[in-house]
């Protein structure tokens, strides 16, 4: 790859940018299209912004999360459960060492350095008290167990 140093500033559109309105438009269009899978599954995946970039899967036991968290430390990283809402939020660092220095010229910058925040609005047939979460080499994985439909009580009604 070659760098080349421009004079005149051009305008710019990062990636994440350009595509987050499709994201947007994809999550409305299956949300609209498929209204009973959010209530089905226990978990709305298309809620919020688009990043982090996360994969939802059913298990007979449990739904799980997994997202991709380049860049990140686990120390920068918290999960909570508020009201029936999932979220994840985070810190992420575009930059360490010299080129974080205030005097650095910018030639080309696709990193960045911001916070973000997703949340999964939780059904009622998920366990959200107990969530547990593992985060190695920038994969985050969220397990969100199932709760137990209680099952119809019978009761035998003695005839005098």
């Amino acid at each position: 790859m070659s760098l080349v140093v421009r004079k005149q500033g051009f305008p710019t559109i990062s990636r994440e940018n350009f595509l987050t309105p499709f994201d947007h438009l994809f999550d409305r269009l299956f949300e609209n299209n498929f209204p009973d899978f959010m209530s089905e599954v226990g978990v709305k995946p298309f809620e919020g912004s688009a990043y982090p970039k996360v994969n939802v899967y059913e298990h007979d036991d449990l739904v799980g999360v997994v997202a991709e968290i380049p860049g990140i430390a686990k120390e920068d990283l918290t999960i909570d459960v508020e009201d029936g809402v999932l979220t994840i939020k985070g810190t992420k660092h575009g930059a360490i060492g010299r080129a974080m220095e205030e005097n650095a010229i910018v030639i080309r910058k696709e990193l960045k350095h911001s916070a973000f925040e997703r949340r999964f609005t939780l059904g009622e047939s998920l366990d959200g008290d107990n969530i547990t979460a593992k985060f190695k080499d920038g994969i985050l994985s969220i397990d969100i167990p199932k709760i137990e439909p209680e099952k119809p009580k019978r009761n035998f009604v003695k005839i005098s």
